[in-house]
Parts: C-alpha cells; sequence; structure tokens
C-alpha cells in the first residue's frame, strides 16, 4: 500500500508540472499510462494502426488541454475519458465510411470486399467474446480491464452512475463467460 502512496503522490506532481508546462513531466505520465492507452484502443478498436492513431489524437489533445486540468489526482481518468472520445470519433467516422462504400456498391460501383480482420495478436474467442456485448458494455469492460479505472472513475467518462458501471460491468463479464463456456 505505501508504494501505490507513492506512485499516487508522485502522479500528482507531476500531473501538476506537466499542467504547468513541463514537458519531461508529461512524457513521464504518458510513459505510465501509454501501455493501457494502447491496449484499450486496440481492443475498442480492433486495428493497431487505428489503436495508434487513436492514441496519438488523445495525447496531443491532452498535452494541449492540460493547462486546464482541474484535479492533476484524476489525471489518469482523464486522460482515458479523451482516449475514449478519440476512440467513439474514429468508430463513428469508420461507420460513415462503410455506409459512403456500401452506398457507392449497391449503387453499381465496384466496392471493397469486406476487411473486418481482427489483430493477429488478439486471441479469436475473446475478440469474439466483446463482439457480444453493446458499445456501452465493451467500453466499460475495456475501461475496467484495460484501463485499470475504478467505477467512479468509469462513470465520469460514462455519465453513468458508478453504480449502474459496477451492474453493467458484471452483467458484461457474466456475458462474456458464458460466451466463452
Amino acid at each position: 500500500m505505501d508504494s501505490r502512496y507513492t506512485d499516487l503522490t508522485n502522479e500528482i506532481k507531476a500531473a501538476e508540472a506537466a499542467a504547468a508546462g513541463s514537458k519531461e513531466a508529461f512524457c513521464e505520465l504518458y510513459g505510465k499510462y501509454r501501455d493501457r492507452l494502447y491496449r484499450y484502443a486496440l481492443y475498442r478498436l480492433g486495428d493497431p494502426s487505428d489503436a495508434e492513431d487513436a492514441v496519438s489524437e488523445c495525447v496531443l489533445a491532452a498535452w494541449q488541454g492540460l493547462p486546464g486540468l482541474r484535479k492533476p489526482k484524476a489525471f489518469g481518468s482523464w486522460i482515458f475519458r479523451i482516449l475514449h472520445a478519440c476512440c467513439a470519433k474514429r468508430i463513428k467516422d469508420s461507420v460513415r465510411l462503410r455506409e459512403n462504400m456500401q452506398r457507392i456498391y449497391t449503387e453499381g460501383g465496384s466496392g471493397p470486399s469486406d476487411g473486418g480482420s481482427s489483430p493477429a495478436s488478439l486471441s479469436v474467442e475473446l475478440t469474439e467474446a466483446l463482439a457480444q456485448l453493446d458499445e456501452e458494455e465493451r467500453s466499460i469492460v475495456l475501461l475496467s480491464v484495460l484501463g485499470g479505472l475504478t467505477s467512479r472513475e468509469i462513470s465520469e467518462i460514462t455519465s453513468l452512475t458508478p453504480g449502474a458501471v459496477r451492474s453493467k460491468l458484471s452483467r458484461s463479464l457474466a456475458k462474456m463467460r458464458e460466451y466463452l463456456s
């Protein structure tokens, strides 16, 4: 427990320094969250290059928005909220592109083949289990499992109550377990 307290204290100090303009402090924070951000984006988007792009957008938006960070101790949930929005925008743009391509294809053009392949590094079963969930459920599971966020932090991102987050997380994990069994 002492180690977590020290880590949190160091994170708060780094977030304060980054908000004051320290690039080094921001890089330190990014280093701490880099892998979790990427994994969240990868599972949410399903494509490594899309995940990298979403994380890049997130990091740029975080750097630009740092002066507005009101609670340095909430840096983790704050940066995941940004990534959540970046991923949602990419998904929305992807759906719009698919719809446009489908429209072009059905109107007589030669459309692309379905390119919905999963990254080789993800287990097929896990990807399929995640696909059983709706967008909100998938997001909650990924924020919790990959992001390591608490129900309170997830509630701030999703605008649900912490109790609703816990309930949805529990039901979503049960759905996944049932699918995987």
